[in-house]
Formats: structure tokens, sequence, C-alpha cells
């Protein structure tokens, strides 16, 4: 079931989602421009906006963290490590940040450039997916293609194959929230960001 909330300025515009599955957890996560709080069907009106505000308050706090220069720093700290770590340290990207204009992909590498962009909807996901994707990444470095040489070079990945299960599965329900339930392709490809914040109630 989905509501609209109530008497709240659209910057950055809410949507309530009530469900009678969820009983002592309340979420929230960004689609598209939009912050998405799922609370139980039995909440309040009292209840609803208490955690609302609060929700919204903590998602757009945990965005502002980890864009702008300092994520982008740290992005760089972990993909050299990650390099360092899996690749022998020889993918080495002259810059690496997230953005916010990158809607059908987790993420891109220029390797003409040597630059690499991560998609904000990979934020709030576990830290061993987003290793994942900048791995991916940092593999278009050494090896532009997807064919037999570039895979070689992700094996070594020990989660590889969870990884690729998670996104494909995060892609997968975020194109049926979308779209609705129907036979679809099963890509996905979301059109939003899974940043995702669950509290106990």
């Amino acid at each position: 079931m989905r509501e609209a909330a109530a008497g709240r300025v659209a910057d950055p515009p809410v949507e309530v989602r009530r469900s009678a599955r969820r009983r002592k957890t309340v979420s929230a996560f960004w689609e598209g421009g939009t912050a998405v709080v799922a609370i139980p069907a039995g909440f309040t009106r009292a209840q609803e906006a208490h955690w609302v505000e609060r929700m919204v308050a903590k998602l757009q706090q945990q965005t502002s963290r980890r864009r702008g220069p300092a994520g982008d720093d740290a992005l760089m700290e972990r993909a050299l490590a990650l390099s360092a770590q899996y690749l022998g340290g020889r993918a080495r990207p002259a810059s690496i940040r997230w953005v916010t204009n990158q809607q059908r992909r987790w993420g891109s590498c220029t390797p003409s450039q040597r630059t690499i962009r991560l998609s904000h909807e990979l934020q709030g996901m576990p830290g061993w997916v987003v290793d994942y994707v900048v791995l991916h990444e940092l593999a278009h470095l050494l090896e532009s293609g997807h064919g037999p040489h570039f895979w070689s070079l992700l094996e070594v990945y020990p989660r590889l194959a969870e990884a690729k299960a998670f996104l494909a599965g995060a892609a997968f329900a975020a194109s049926r929230a979308a779209h609705g339930p129907g036979p679809g392709d099963g890509r996905g490809d979301p059109d939003w960001d899974l940043i995702d914040d669950e509290e106990q109630v």
C-alpha cells in the first residue's frame, strides 16, 4: 500500500508506504529524487509524522556524508586498496567519484582517461557489493571488454558470484517497484537509488 505523505514540502518529496507485513521496523531509501519511508500499517498519524521526519533527516545526512570531495577521497583510498589486494596494484585510476546522473549503470569507466564513476544508487548497499563494483571498474583499466581475460581478473574476488547476484536481485526488485509485477526481462537497471536505512521501532 502506498500513500503520499501529507503536509510535507516537496524538498525532497516524501512518499510513505504502509505495509501489513512490517511490524517493528521502519526503513527509508531514495527512489529517484523521492525519499520513500516504509512503516508498519498500524502506525498512527502521529507515529508516521515522527518517523518520517526522523528517517528523512537521517537519509539526507547519510547521503551528504557520502557525496562530495571527502567521499571521493575515501573512494580513491578504497580503490587503491582493492587494486593492491586483488590486481597487484596494477589498476590505478586518475579519479573515482560518486555521481548522481548515472541512472542506468552501477558503475562506469573511461579507460583512456583512467576515470571511474559510481552511481549513487550503490550508496547504502553492503560494502562487499560496492567493493565488487569498484573492482569491476578497476579491471576495466586493464581490460576494456568483458571477455574471458576480464573475468579472470575478477575471479580472485571471493564474493564475486554473491555480489553479482545481489545486484541482479536489487535491479529486479527496483524494476518491479517501478513497473509492477510482470514478465519483464529481469535486468532491472533501476532508475533510482537503493540507499536503505532501517531502524527498530
